[in-house]
């Protein structure tokens, strides 16, 4: 069972991954990120890269996709916060995005690249 991080490790760890675009959710213990990608097969091929480096940690992340958007919360269900675990899960999250845009705004709805195709040609 993993541990719930500490004061120390979230005064160290959390201001730099707010950096990288890492939100606090709201009434959680956990962090949020959104990417927004070229495409579908660039969203795919980080989720899979992601896929294989929670799974080497045997750490799971809470995700979606929708076209070129991918959405990730991290936390740890067996200690109902953020744990460690967390904090590798997105640095590594963060490795395998490479140049994707970061969505900053975690308050508005997300148009996907395909969203935005269909109302630039009456749509949606």
């Amino acid at each position: 069972m993993a541990d719930l991080l500490s004061s120390e490790a979230r005064t160290a760890n959390l201001p730099g991954l707010g950096e990288t675009g890492w939100g606090a959710v709201a009434g959680r213990d956990a962090i949020r990120k959104i990417w927004k990608f070229r495409n579908f097969s660039e969203a795919w091929g980080f989720m899979t890269r992601a896929a294989l480096a929670a799974e080497k940690l045997n750490h799971h992340p809470e995700w979606s996709n929708k076209y070129n958007i991918v959405d990730v919360t991290l936390v740890t269900h067996d200690c109902d916060g953020l744990s460690d675990l967390d904090l590798k899960l997105a640095s590594l999250m963060d490795k395998a995005a490479g140049p994707a845009e970061v969505i900053r705004d975690h308050s508005e709805p997300i148009s996907c690249l395909c969203e935005t195709r269909a109302k630039g040609h009456g749509l949606a």
